[in-house]
């Protein structure tokens, strides 16, 4: 294992009127603070502190200065400043979120003031993309961020360091193939790949399984104990949390929730690892997932169903599932889910679940009778691929800007106006689509 570091760039999309002037105020009121700190010449934490405590700054930005104006004067031995340094925030002052069903997949809090921050919508390198997902999986550590505007545009520069396994960006540019989800070309069926179908879900958290060259289901692997444990974590959560907010202890309530939510993605970790090495088992293996666009769009079991499925772990699998692949040069796909869960690996009929786990085919001519659920599922999965069907990225952003609009806000197309755009609002949005969301 070797450690890397990288500087990601993100360009963030059209900000509307009111959080433009936001990011001019807070590149205003750094660049002044950063001015004064300089010019009284501090060259300590304490004496910078004693000048951008007064500034209308977040306190990332105030301590990403008192940590900068000292090397200006004691590191460089600066004799002036240049007219533009970009906004820095220290490591704790950037969030993350990833959407991967919305045109825009990438969302960044930037914090404005102590109590005010802004989501806003961001598009990232593509070579970058494997590490905004392992920085999302908290497989990566953010470090300093830098905020700045070039020709009218806003970007962001974050510094990312993560360990890699020895020369596994070197294999993987030489085990992933044409056909892979990197290249531009249709992936066809037939080329001697072996489509792993994963299933991901609420009883088995994640089901894997795929053909040998006869055409029969082998090897199919579920983790449905895993899958208890994190419902069981959630429904912790939900309760506990929901109580000792009711009793005011938002505090404990945080704590709580983050030690619930880090044994959550421990899991998570384990389990998509787990997967990975099953495909590295499989000769020539492609692992194919259900493409988030059709999840997100399709789910509708109700009020009560659809807060937990949307809730649930999707995003976050699947992204631990696509960078982990890639370190190991296996390539990853998608396909439409459409009926993946409904329909009869073996004759294609449409069957019925009597119970969670059990799938049930209402074709008697068939073979198959009832079948495990998951199972079937992931082969319908891996099968969709083996007929043709794959979505790339780039052809489900195409489709889905289409519909899009000027989205300026974290989770969908609404453009916020300013009063909507405030304290209370940017929390609501952490809540609905933040480090936990999917």
């Amino acid at each position: 294992m070797g450690e890397l570091t990288k500087t990601l760039e993100l360009k963030l999309v059209d900000p509307n009127a009111h959080k433009r002037q936001k990011l001019r105020e807070t590149r205003d009121a750094y660049q002044q603070a950063l001015q004064e700190a300089f010019a009284a010449g501090c060259d300590t934490q304490s004496a910078t502190n004693d000048v951008v405590i007064e500034y209308d700054l977040s306190g990332y930005a105030k301590n990403a200065l008192k940590k900068y104006v000292p090397q200006l004067h004691n590191s460089y031995d600066a004799d002036e400043l240049h007219d533009d340094h970009p906004v820095r925030f220290t490591n704790e002052g950037l969030q993350l979120d990833h959407q991967p069903q919305n045109a825009l997949e990438w969302y960044v809090k930037i914090p404005h003031h102590e109590d005010y921050h802004l989501w806003i919508p961001a598009h990232a390198n593509p070579e970058h993309r494997e590490w905004l997902e392992a920085l999302y999986a908290d497989d990566a550590e953010i470090g300093e961020s830098r905020l700045f505007e070039r020709d009218g545009t806003w970007y962001l520069h974050v510094t990312v360091t993560r360990n890699v396994e020895d020369q596994s960006e070197a294999s993987a540019n030489e085990r992933t193939p044409p056909d892979s989800s990197e290249s531009g070309e249709p992936c066809l069926a037939g080329l001697d790949r072996t489509p792993i179908g994963v299933d991901i879900g609420e009883a088995s958290l994640v089901t894997v399984c795929h053909r040998d060259e006869n055409g029969s289901p082998v090897r199919p692997q579920l983790w449905a104990d895993d899958g208890k444990t994190v419902r069981r974590l959630r429904k912790t959560y939900f309760t506990a949390t929901k109580r000792l907010q009711k009793r005011g202890s938002e505090r404990i309530a945080d704590s709580f929730g983050d030690a619930l939510w880090d044994q959550i993605g421990d899991v998570f970790h384990r389990v998509t690892h787990e997967v990975v090495e099953y495909a590295e088992s499989v000769e020539n293996p492609v692992l194919v997932l259900e493409d988030l666009t059709y999840i997100r769009e399709n789910i509708d079991y109700g009020e009560y169903m659809n807060r937990r499925l949307h809730g649930w772990g999707f995003a976050k699998l699947h992204a631990q599932i696509r960078y982990k692949a890639a370190e190991r040069g296996i390539p990853v796909e998608t396909v439409d889910p459409r009926n993946t869960s409904k329909a009869c690996h073996a004759c294609g009929e449409h069957g019925s679940r009597p119970r969670q786990a059990t799938f049930k085919c209402l074709n008697d001519d068939c073979w198959v009778g009832e079948y495990q659920a998951d199972v079937n599922g992931a082969i319908n999965i891996a099968d969709r691929y083996r007929s043709g069907e794959s979505h790339r990225r780039s052809d489900r952003e195409d489709d889905s800007r289409q519909k899009a609009g000027a989205d300026d806000s974290a989770t969908d197309g609404d453009s916020l106006t300013g009063p909507q755009d405030s304290h209370a609002d940017a929390e609501t949005q952490q809540v609905t689509c933040g480090t936990y969301a999917s």
